[in-house]
């Protein structure tokens, strides 16, 4: 039985070996993950960091009256 399961990180693959253990540790899983799957690519502005950036903007704003 197959079932789908969806994966999402906001950091490239070239960048996992920074928050594992070592290099090796970060290829094979992205090996694992990677081998039958398709791969989506997202450009762009995140919306998260758009409206965390906002809220911080406005917070300091209200906080210097």
């Amino acid at each position: 039985m197959h079932c789908g399961w969806s994966k999402t990180t906001n950091l490239a693959f070239s960048d996992w070996p920074t928050i594992f253990p070592n290099a090796a540790c970060a290829t094979a899983l992205i090996d694992r993950v990677i081998h039958h799957a398709d791969v989506l690519a997202i450009e762009g502005e995140s919306y998260r960091r758009r409206e965390a950036e906002e809220a911080a903007t406005t917070r300091k704003a209200k906080s210097k009256r």
